[in-house]
């Protein structure tokens, strides 16, 4: 399938992540599977922040009017018609929207479900109608939904999920989805969203106006520093997932967990003070994290 200008545009976003997404040293198979995966996941993310390409093509696929993108909800129920018909129950037709058509014959040769596609619809949905998080367990559950999907589709495109294994795949993902809003607090805040739990806010005494300041005082550094930790905790549960697989798989899992331990550098080499950007980590830090994961999932093996 030759993509159009608005699928470019989706797919050229991987290179933004804080981890490869489908790295060149695995085979082509399994590239093609990723990166169909993470074109859906991109496209649901952007119709929810409001963030399609411009022109109005993806609205055009799901038969809306370009108009109507301004309806995140609507967009979002209209994409999630067009998915369903990649599944028994669906209306038997072919998707319209180039994005799905793509999917088809990864959900066909891996024989994936439902399921985790709309979990990143649901999570989308949820960003429309909850903008603040009061506890920890409440921000993880709305990880259930936005992020652990993701782990969840790398096990069955490889064909390696256990339930145990799946069990770290979350804990992975939540802690990336964690890392992330650390990161994008100000952007986030900017868009009338607040992924720091109001409990912990309150506990460290940081108040809205302060996560608004152009520098973070220290209270909002304490915060960031404490959810930085609860996410390399997090993080730590995937060293033996990590360990239980092997070859060029063991390295891609590796990477997504070095992708958010860098992360997690950056953000303390910048003082845990996230509020005039988004703290990036270098690909030298990613390579080094990458090696330390290996090591200690030999170690701990």
């Amino acid at each position: 399938m030759r993509p159009d200008a608005s699928m470019r545009t989706t797919l050229a976003k991987a290179a933004d992540e804080n981890f490869p997404v489908a790295p060149f040293f695995l085979p082509r198979a399994w590239r093609d599977d990723l990166m169909a995966v993470y074109g859906y996941a991109r496209l649901v993310d952007d119709i929810g922040d409001g963030d399609l390409a411009p022109g109005g093509a993806d609205a055009r696929h799901l038969g809306l009017d370009p108009e109507q993108t301004d309806d995140r909800l609507a967009t979002l129920d209209a994409f999630e018609d067009d998915l369903r018909r990649i599944f028994p129950g669906g209306d038997g037709g072919a998707p319209r929207h180039p994005l799905l058509r793509a999917l088809v014959p990864t959900v066909r040769r891996c024989a994936l479900t439902p399921e985790p596609f709309l979990g990143l619809i649901e999570a989308n949905r949820q960003d429309q109608l909850v903008r603040r998080y009061r506890t920890w367990d409440d921000l993880t559950r709305y990880c259930e939904l936005s992020a652990n999907p993701v782990g969840r589709l790398v096990l069955a495109i490889t064909g390696t999920a256990s339930p145990e294994r799946i069990r770290r795949s979350d804990a992975v993902c939540t802690a990336l989805q964690i890392v992330e809003h650390l990161q994008d607090v100000a952007e986030d805040l900017a868009a009338d969203r607040v992924y720091l739990p109001a409990d912990d806010m309150k506990r460290f005494g940081v108040t809205e106006d302060d996560l608004a300041a152009p520098t973070a005082g220290t209270p909002v550094r304490d915060l960031i520093a404490h959810e930085a930790a609860r996410a390399a905790r997090l993080l730590d549960e995937g060293i033996p997932l990590v360990g239980s697989v092997h070859g060029r798989l063991r390295l891609l899992l590796a990477g997504f967990v070095a992708g958010g331990r860098a992360a997690l550098a950056a953000i303390a080499a910048a003082g845990h003070d996230v509020l005039p950007g988004p703290p990036r980590p270098t690909k030298a830090r990613l390579t080094r994290e990458v090696g330390a994961v290996l090591h200690r999932a030999r170690r701990e093996g």
